[in-house]
């Protein structure tokens, strides 16, 4: 099983509004199913998806977590970040 946690917060550090997604495909691979997960999040929280900078795929590397800004969204936001974790693999 493969659990994304992606969560929107507000300026304070407060969070706003979280959700999981999850996907169960072994014959999908782990890249797919972050794209996926985004999708599925940006899709319930009625956002544009965010685009990736060189910074959030090295944050990611690193961590299995990483922050979306202002900086990376097309369309205005109104929370401070948001962010993405994986919270299991298979």
């Amino acid at each position: 099983m493969f659990r994304l946690w992606c969560k929107l917060f507000d300026d304070s550090n407060h969070l706003l509004k979280d959700m999981v997604v999850e996907n169960d495909d072994a014959a999908t691979n782990r890249t797919r199913k972050i794209f996926d997960g985004i999708h599925s999040a940006c899709y319930a929280f009625d956002l544009s998806e965010p685009i990736w900078l060189d910074s959030n795929v090295a944050e990611f590397k690193r961590h299995s977590k990483v922050r979306f800004y202002q900086d990376n969204f097309i369309d205005s936001i109104d929370f401070s970040y948001m962010e993405i974790q994986v919270i299991e693999e298979d």
